[in-house]
């Protein structure tokens, strides 16, 4: 092994023909020189000795290929390139296992192979529908308001002014009903819901009066907060992590935060020109919390220390769909190009210097969905009136990606780096191949796709009817078929338990041969 890796093995092959002793001490030197080292403290490079921690330090700036190849030179190098420190950070930068330490693990070459087997594996069902969709349980007689969704914890609000919780990453569907505060005597029936916002630590819903309540996911099920608007509440919005809601009412944005004791307080209160139609905080801000509002065709970024700041006005040009990342805001303008000569563009505007950045878009019909916050860096997905779903690239200000598949507008969308799952108005969920621009798969409900969250294993879709008021077929009983529905689709077949009970209605369906038809569907009245 030493002959094979040292820059001198030429010259040790002529010593090697030499007659007399002259081979055997070649030979010799070469033995004491890279077998019988020590191997703790001390590793060859060539013809050289480098200490194991400096080695290391080399070997660092290997990829996963090249430390394989060097695990062949010898068993020096072997030990080295299997150092767990290594291993340890190809994994975090791959990002598997963040939230681990090295000392979680003994063999971190190992689970940076079950990481990267288990990804293959949920790509695989994903792109050919392999895995078991459900639905999640509804009481008769109520209507679906309104759901949000966050990290597999699912929020929905109904007709009959209920609050239900679904935590989806167990299959436990336990749903709890979240308290209301306590009505009057003689109030008579509680008021819809109108919007619901979910968040790593806070549950928060908007009444048809005015009213909102927050609960805390970790205290219980009774409100921790509560307050109420004279107006009906046109937009509400959650911040992604934090305790930070914002509210838009009337003519009125009201932003809500405790303090440090833990107390809720109205730490601003702005006043805006025109009616709110979207409403957004701004992730990861440090101090008091910033909303950027959207008000008919102006767009304002609302701080606490300059109230009412606009950040973009063009008479006659209103705003049809807003998302906010940490340092951006887009959003989708109607042009009125049949006037103008201009299309309809999404605006992407930096909200450290509030000037617009980039335009991407060149469509005859409306922006009607737009997701940045989730989207990867660079890039942005957006749903238009004109029935297709675009990927743009924001360092080129073009569109990569652009698919037609919906019968109506496009309602939702989220993407990654591979995929996007499109909701539609006419009910269609769509997963697309970004990349390829063909479509993998398609389910269909009854009502308009309000709602699309997904990360690599799991997908939640809503489908929430526009009438709010349940049709009685017979006194007592309800069309079910007005009610809407939400979907859970789970891709990591490896996590079902077979002996799981879960509370929902799940059918026999077990054909795996077709086209694409493989998921073990579940929904209430399949088996009649």
């Amino acid at each position: 092994r030493g002959v094979a890796v040292g820059p001198g093995a030429g010259a040790r092959s002529g010593a090697e023909q030499s007659p007399g002793g002259g081979e055997q001490s070649s030979l010799t030197n070469d033995l004491l020189l890279f077998p019988f080292q020590n191997e703790i403290n001390e590793v060859p490079f060539f013809d050289v000795q480098l200490p194991y921690e400096l080695a290391l330090k080399i070997f660092r700036y290997l990829g996963k290929a090249e430390l394989g190849r060097c695990a062949q030179v010898s068993r020096t190098w072997k030990i080295l390139a299997e150092d767990e420190v290594l291993w340890y950070r190809l994994c975090q930068e791959e990002g598997y296992l963040l939230d681990m330490s090295i000392s979680d693990h003994s063999c971190w070459k190992l689970a940076l192979k079950n990481c990267r087997a288990r990804e293959h594996m949920l790509k695989t069902n994903w792109k050919n529908r392999v895995g078991a969709v459900s639905q999640l349980r509804y009481e008769p007689g109520r209507v679906l308001c309104d759901v949000h969704c966050c990290d597999g914890v699912v929020m929905a609000g109904y007709s009959s002014g209920e609050v239900r919780l679904w935590d989806t990453r167990t299959w436990d569907y336990t749903a709890p009903v979240l308290a209301a505060v306590a009505a009057p005597a003689g109030a008579g029936a509680p008021p819809h819901v109108s919007f619901v916002r979910i968040n790593n630590s806070l549950a928060v819903a908007a009444y048809e009066d005015g009213s909102v309540s927050v609960w805390s996911l970790l205290l219980g099920q009774e409100p921790i907060h509560h307050f109420q608007h004279n107006q009906r509440i046109q937009a509400l919005a959650l911040a992604p992590a934090g305790p930070a809601l914002a509210t838009a009412s009337g003519f009125q944005v009201r932003v809500e935060s405790p303090d440090d004791k833990g107390f809720w307080q109205t730490p601003a209160t702005f006043e805006i020109q025109k009616l709110v139609n979207f409403l957004n905080l701004v992730p990861d801000v440090t101090g008091s919390p910033v909303a950027v509002a959207a008000a008919e065709d102006i767009v304002y970024l609302l701080k606490a220390e300059d109230p009412g700041k606009i950040l973009h006005s063009v008479y006659g040009q209103p705003v049809t769909c807003l998302d906010v990342a940490a340092h951006e805001a887009a959003f989708g303008i109607k042009s009125f190009g049949w006037l103008l000569n201009e299309p309809n563009q999404i605006l992407i505007y930096n909200l450290e210097t509030n000037q617009c950045v980039t335009k991407v878009g060149n469509s005859i019909g409306d922006f009607s969905c737009v997701n940045l916050h989730s989207s990867p860096p660079s890039m942005l997905v957006a749903g238009n009136r004109d029935r297709r779903v675009r990927v743009f690239d924001l360092r080129r200000s073009e569109a990569v990606c652009s698919v037609y598949g919906h019968q109506l507008g496009v309602s939702a969308v989220q993407m990654d780096e591979w995929k996007v799952v499109s909701g539609g108005e006419e009910g269609l969920v769509c997963v697309w191949d970004q990349r390829m621009a063909t479509k993998l798969w398609e389910m269909h409900a009854r009502h308009p796709v309000r709602h699309v969250w997904f990360n690599s294993h799991s997908l939640i879709t809503a489908n929430i009817p526009e009438e709010k008021n349940p049709r009685v077929v017979c006194p007592g009983c309800f069309a079910h078929r007005y009610r809407g529905v939400i979907y859970s689709y789970e891709f990591s077949v490896d996590q079902l338990a077979v002996d799981s009970v879960l509370p929902i209605c799940r059918s026999s369906y077990d054909e795996v041969t077709g086209y694409n038809y493989n998921i073990g569907l579940a929904v209430p009245y399949d088996s009649i």
